[in-house]
């Protein structure tokens, strides 16, 4: 059986000149009844390899018999993307106001708590996700309506969660700058971190920082605890939302790209979107860490940086991780010197660039960390 795949556009912004633009929107409506999935790319404008994903997904699932509904945006953030300066792409956040693209989602922890208390303990849990889906969607429409407005970032990225709000599980698609590929896992759905063939997994407190994932996931934990607490009644909604980092920025690749669509896809079966299907986890090497213990190596130093540990290899205490150049000293012995690991980690990812200011985040590193499967 084959999915009919529909394609829509929405108006994310409109430029100088007062032109629209536009992001297209591909849904697939199963014939089976099923979950709401909601998939985005490149809210990041360098962070381009979820295009290519979703491309993959699309000419997979189209194949496939799909439950309940999947909804793709690809390239989301049309203004990110067009931000260049030479041969590179400036679009981590907003020119404007300086906002960063993936930090203006709604989330009202005092609105939802007063939603809880209109909970019964007779109402099902139907019930209560169909009403509490209509109090978020009215919640963001109200703010994107706020009569002083908005900056251009928080527009944006409300109109993209109007999209997200009734979707069972959202997949927000990211790329670091040099590295490895990892993903976000809110603590309480860290089961689900051996449903993806994603070998690194963090895992982030139930709280809102301002990204997708925690938009989506934190109103339905809140309320779920918030219903404990009330009524005493044990409740699950089954909502989940999580950052997926496919590699690095800058650059597409189509093989790798159909890796992280089978990889999807195995969520996708085991989340029951999917009949008849066959795909399912791999066996590997999965390491987890929390969030506490995901470190940022920061330089103290300005030079020029040769990376020596490469994203997602263990390296020991001791180890050489980069050896670093200055300038002003090339005549003598410190001309060069070694940056050593300060503990036993996992690097993750790096600065993309050779050029480096003192107090630039240099690493991002595993610590403390720990076996998840294997």
């Amino acid at each position: 059986m084959t999915t009919e795949v529909v394609k829509t556009h929405i108006v994310v912004a409109q430029n100088a000149s007062g032109r629209n633009m536009n992001v297209p929107i591909y849904r697939m409506q199963g014939s089976r009844p099923g979950p709401t999935v909601y998939i985005q790319s490149s809210i990041h404008g360098a962070e381009v390899q979820g295009n290519v994903v979703i491309y993959q997904l699309i000419q997979r699932l189209k194949k496939m018999d799909v439950c309940g509904e999947i909804i793709l945006v690809p390239n989301c953030n049309p203004i990110g993307t067009n931000i260049k300066a030479g041969e590179y792409t400036l679009g981590r956040f907003d020119p404007v106001n300086g906002t960063n693209w993936n930090r203006g989602y709604f989330f009202d922890e005092e609105a939802v708590k007063r939603f809880a208390r209109t909970v019964t303990p007779e109402e099902s849990i139907d019930g209560v996700k169909k009403r509490f889906r209509s109090h978020l969607l009215n919640a963001i429409n109200k703010k994107l309506a706020e009569p002083w407005g908005l900056g251009l970032a928080q527009q944006l990225n409300l109109k993209l969660q109007q999209m997200a709000v009734n979707a069972d599980f959202v997949l927000d698609l990211h790329n670091g700058p040099v590295s490895t590929r990892h993903v976000y896992i809110p603590e309480y759905a860290k089961e689900s971190a051996a449903l993806f063939n994603i070998p690194h997994c963090i895992f982030i407190p139930n709280v809102f920082a301002g990204a997708l994932d925690e938009a989506t996931f934190c109103p339905w934990w809140t309320l779920q605890q918030q219903v404990k607490k009330n009524l005493g009644r044990q409740v699950s909604f089954g909502v989940e939302a999580f950052t997926l980092e496919m590699g690095s920025q800058e650059v597409i690749n189509f093989k790798e790209g159909n890796i992280d669509a089978t990889s999807i896809v195995s969520y996708l079966n085991a989340k029951g979107a999917l009949h008849s299907c066959d795909v399912t986890p791999d066996n590997m090497l999965r390491i987890g860490v929390y969030l506490r213990d995901y470190k940022t190596l920061f330089t103290d130093w300005g030079g020029m940086v040769e990376y020596l540990a490469k994203p997602g290899s263990p390296i020991k205490q001791g180890d050489a991780m980069a050896q670093i150049l200055n300038i002003d000293d090339l005549d003598n012995e410190n001309g060069s010197r070694t940056l050593e690991a300060p503990c036993d980690l996992i690097p993750i990812l790096h600065f993309p660039s050779a050029s480096v200011l003192s107090g630039t985040q240099l690493y991002k590193v595993f610590t403390n960390y720990e076996t998840l499967t294997e």
